[in-house]
């Protein structure tokens, strides 16, 4: 008998220690404190906003099994190399760039390109049927109310600062004043539409005066830019950027069209909310 209500204690108390982790339960997916707490970190988010993400993740994940939505590691392997062919880089160069800025093996990154590529398949099967093209009246009132988006400038006056070694480049970014001939410099001039876009974002984010971050040039070496000098091309066009105010656009569309589909989905749905994050 005191073996029996022995057991049971043991059982009782490991099923404590598996609830006890649990905090959100969506339909029969759990979500667990330590989830939500890795989220708040990766996402820089507070808990309630991290919460939603991963209940958003769940319905989703339900909704893909039961559309038994796939991806093959042939459609993984094809994007990861079209991301090295955006970036000039050897896939291999792509690996270990994506490890040491973010911490990712090949496996990992894999993963992640897979649960990217099943949301977009989810995403294309709900929302693209029922969007329709925005109209020429559309276009024109979405511009004028985002002037500022599409101005962009002609030019950046920039000095290269180029190593094969990341972490030093770091050190000499970090403390510029540091003697460093193992570093080159290149003074240079990039005209905004001979940059790839990724480059002119990173260069229109960074403050005069100041380094970017270290990035991979694609041919197994680092680079940082010095920001000297920005120069103004003016305001945008309508008809120059078009495409990219339809796009804009539809995806502001789709995303109107998914964030109702998962808001009925969740309404619908059976989350326990067992504990709420501090």
């Amino acid at each position: 008998m005191y073996k029996i209500l022995l057991t049971l204690f043991f059982v009782g108390l490991l099923n404590a220690e598996v609830y006890d982790g649990i905090a959100i339960v969506v339909k029969d997916e759990a979500i667990t404190l330590l989830d939500i707490k890795n989220e708040m970190k990766t996402s820089k988010v507070d808990a309630k906003q991290a919460s939603d993400l991963l209940i958003r993740q769940k319905l989703e994940k339900i909704e893909i099994d039961e559309r038994r939505i796939s991806v093959s590691s042939t459609e993984v392997y094809d994007d990861i190399k079209q991301m090295a062919a955006r970036n000039n880089m050897s896939i291999s160069t792509l690996y270990d760039a994506i490890r040491d800025s973010n911490g990712l093996n090949s496996t990992e990154l894999k993963e992640k390109i897979k649960q990217k590529l099943l949301s977009q398949k989810l995403y294309s099967a709900i929302a693209y049927s029922s969007v329709e093209e925005p109209s020429q009246r559309e276009i024109k009132e979405y511009f004028e109310m985002n002037k500022e988006k599409y101005s962009h400038p002609s030019e950046f006056s920039v000095i290269i600062y180029e190593s094969k070694d990341g972490a030093r480049l770091q050190e000499k970014v970090s403390n510029p004043m540091i003697y460093a001939p193992d570093i080159s410099m290149n003074e240079q001039v990039l005209a905004y539409d001979r940059v790839s876009p990724e480059l002119a974002k990173l260069l229109q984010n960074t403050p005069l005066n100041s380094f970017t971050q270290v990035v991979p040039n694609g041919q197994g070496s680092f680079m940082s830019f010095y920001l000297k000098e920005i120069k103004s091309a003016g305001e945008g066009s309508i008809e120059g950027s078009k495409n990219e105010i339809i796009n804009a656009i539809m995806a502001e569309k789709r995303e109107q069209v998914l964030g109702d589909h998962f808001a009925r989905l969740r309404h619908n749905t059976e989350i326990n909310i067992i504990r709420e994050v501090e």
